[in-house]
């Protein structure tokens, strides 16, 4: 038996790294040649060794209100002080109906419920099992039929991985769900290259959704998942009247529209929701990332009220959905997400966003003669640039483009295959802008 008493001499455990299995990471690789964060303030990382990393990615696409923010931290210590933990079943804290009522203000006119999760992920799956709820109660179980979209992404619960898009997500695990169906892409880089923001060419690809209608019957499809923005894929923008053909297809069939917003909400497009930016209005908005600023877990869906008023029938005292999470709505990630709504508000990001995104897009796109650069997407305050692969075949040269950025020149990147994602705080000025592509050049130059 192990000797636990206080009077055992502790043992320094050294920190080999072994022990952490690593999501969406080279584990192998990482541990060669580690990338360690230690703290963070405004536009910047602080490594283990002390140096300053500028942020181009805004964390993981959700500190748009940039690192440190006091307010937050603030709300946090004070909110776990108070109130640590709370059953979200059956029981509620206020601070859960505030921040829910201030996110549907945000949202477009008649999506006015919040259903509270962790994650996007979490989000994804919750608002494919509302589709799927919301047709049996109507009478219309044999809608039972999901779709996404080739080379989208709805994080990693066993829905979102089903009508996500990204083959090297989906080849390990099988079949998935069954009865799901995918939209083609949207990108074709014979015409739309170089696009500012959403390219002219593509809206009759939603006219694919039509196809999928008679091959499988509309009284069988549940609803239609779709990213405004495909982010996580090298950021490829919607085309210009794609969204809202695919809102008239689908209104028609009465197939539900789900627009997964968890990267591009609370700013990101210039917008609180990029539903917003391109004028339409889905059923239902998934939500995460920046609603904390990255603080906290919390992720949600917003529903129409049609399809919640649907839900509340039958005896009062009877549970009417099904589903939710131990920490839905947590204290503490309701008191970040309302001291970051007050930080998006009384600073104006999403507003700032807006005005800078002519001013990024010119200096992103001013990489468009460095080596092996093939395209750049533009949207909002995010860019893709897309190298072409190295002769180690693809997603190599990307790859040495994050190490290098990291350990090189002081900049952390996202990258999706050989593709370099920008996506920086809203916070950031025209002086990081530039510095972030001066920095990005070098990079592109190093891995040529």
């Amino acid at each position: 038996m192990l000797d636990k008493s206080p009077n055992q001499r502790s043992v320094n455990v050294p920190n080999d790294l072994a022990a952490f299995w690593m999501p969406f990471t080279a584990n192998r690789a990482f541990k060669k040649a580690p990338r360690l964060l230690a703290g963070a303030r405004d536009m910047h990382y602080i490594t283990t060794d002390g140096r300053e990393v500028i942020d181009a990615a805004a964390g993981m696409w959700c500190s748009n209100a940039g690192h440190g923010r006091k307010e937050i931290a603030a709300a946090i210590g004070k909110q776990a002080e108070a109130l640590d933990y709370a059953p979200p079943f059956q029981f509620g804290i206020p601070q859960a109906f505030e921040l829910a009522s201030r996110i549907a203000e945000l949202a477009p006119k008649g999506l006015e419920q919040v259903f509270f999760c962790n994650s996007g992920s979490e989000a994804a799956d919750t608002a494919l099992k509302i589709a799927l709820a919301y047709h049996q109660i109507n009478g219309q179980g044999g809608r039972c039929r999901l779709i996404g979209r080739e080379r989208g992404y709805h994080g990693v619960g066993f829905g979102g991985t089903s009508v996500g898009g990204i083959v090297g997500n989906r080849k390990m695990f099988g079949t998935l769900l069954t009865g799901v169906d995918h939209l083609q892409s949207t990108y074709n880089r014979d015409k739309q290259a170089f696009s500012k923001g959403e390219p002219e060419w593509g809206a009759d690809l939603a006219d694919e959704l039509e196809r999928l209608v008679n091959l499988h019957g509309a009284n069988t499809i549940a609803a239609v998942i779709v990213e405004p923005m495909a982010g996580s894929t090298g950021v490829i923008p919607a085309p210009k009247g794609y969204l809202k053909r695919l809102r008239e297809i689908t209104q028609k069939h009465g197939i539900l529209l789900i627009f997964d917003e968890v990267i591009t909400g609370f700013g990101r497009l210039g917008f609180a929701f990029a539903a917003e930016r391109y004028g339409v209005l889905p059923d239902m908005i998934t939500f995460a990332k920046g609603v904390t600023n990255g603080a906290a877990p919390m992720g949600g869906v917003i529903v129409r009220d049609t399809i919640y008023e649907t839900f509340m029938t039958g005896p009062e005292h009877v549970i009417e959905l099904c589903h939710g999470y131990t920490y839905s709505a947590h204290p503490l990630a309701c008191a970040a997400g309302l001291a970051t709504l007050d930080i998006y508000r009384d600073e104006k990001l999403f507003e700032r966003a807006n005005k800078l995104e002519p001013k990024f897009a010119d200096a992103v796109m001013s990489l468009r003669n460095e080596p092996n650069v093939v395209d750049i997407r533009t949207v909002g305050l995010t860019a893709g640039i897309e190298l072409s692969p190295n002769k180690d075949g693809p997603g190599k040269r990307g790859f040495e483009a994050l190490q290098n950025g990291f350990h090189d020149n002081d900049i952390m990147v996202r990258v999706a295959g050989d593709t370099i994602a920008l996506t920086p705080p809203l916070i950031i000025s025209e002086a990081q802008i530039g510095e972030i592509v001066e920095k990005v050049a070098k990079i592109i130059r190093a891995v040529a």
